[in-house]
């Protein structure tokens, strides 16, 4: 697929396109691209973790993470991939 850009320039788009999602998300909202999908910020409550190996357990702290949900034409193109 051809955009038009010299291959050094792509590093930099992206990086652009990824600062601009990661603002958007520290801020508290949300993202979107189009045809590949929606970012999104959700809280996780504290909860109690154990270590496999001596079963030992420990709180993890409620956080911050990231969700990533795809869109239905990401979802459709690699569909189409794997068959």
């Amino acid at each position: 697929m051809e955009v038009g850009l010299r291959r050094s320039e792509c590093p930099d788009l992206m990086e652009d396109v990824l600062k601009i999602v990661a603002d958007c998300l520290v801020e508290g909202g949300s993202a979107n691209v189009p045809n590949f999908g929606s970012f999104s910020v959700r809280s996780e409550p504290e909860r109690v973790g154990r270590n496999p190996k001596n079963e030992e357990e420990f709180p993890i702290l409620s956080r911050r993470v990231v969700k990533f949900t795809a869109s239905q034409g990401l979802k459709n193109r690699i569909s189409q991939q794997a068959g």
